[in-house]
């Protein structure tokens, strides 16, 4: 790889890690997995970095694909047995936080497909056909998956008394929103 080019890729890396782990995160619900998963989506894209003609989509689809192919691997399910005694959550003052936390641990119980097509639709902003592509389906598939995964979302926030906008599935973005707020 020349150095002009090297250089741009440490540029483009060091300006989406955050938004690429943060996907990843979103995708599979534990950070270092997410972590592992944007580490192997990065290596992949230095190797065919002069290659991709859209860094950015490359980027996006490899991480939701490398996330999704981390949580199936045999070891991500073995429990070490010091994993008898549950977490105990801290409860967060603040309602802001209190809710993400909340809406991040209904979107882990979302199946993984549904799951991605919810975090590129509506947390990375893509279009159906964008989301299409980076899942490498057809539209239709795109818009089912996002329903189903908005639907599931919905019931398992239902007990939590948050409740998702409803809105066309053509518009760009759906709105979380505490019960009771406008």
């Amino acid at each position: 790889m020349h150095a002009d080019d090297e250089r741009d890729f440490r540029e483009f890396a060091a300006a989406r890690m955050e938004s690429l782990r943060g996907l990843a995160y979103l995708s599979c619900g534990d950070w270092q997995v997410a972590e592992d998963a944007v580490s192997t989506a990065l290596t992949r894209l230095y190797v065919r970095w002069r290659r991709v003609s859209a860094p950015d989509s490359y980027a996006r689809t490899m991480v939701v694909r490398a996330a999704i192919d981390e949580k199936r691997r045999p070891w991500r399910r073995e429990r070490p047995s010091s994993n008898g005694m549950p977490d105990v959550p801290l409860d967060d003052r603040t309602a802001d936080t209190d809710e993400r936390l909340r809406v991040t641990a209904a979107l882990r119980k979302v199946p993984a497909r549904q799951r991605a097509a919810i975090v590129l639709r509506y947390y990375e902003g893509l279009s159906v056909e964008e989301t299409a592509s980076a899942l490498g389906c057809r539209e239709g598939t795109v818009k089912s998956q996002t329903m189903r995964g908005l639907a599931t979302l919905r019931s398992l926030l239902s007990n939590e008394r948050i409740r998702l906008i409803e809105r066309d599935i053509r518009e760009e973005s759906h709105v979380v929103r505490p019960a009771g707020r406008t």
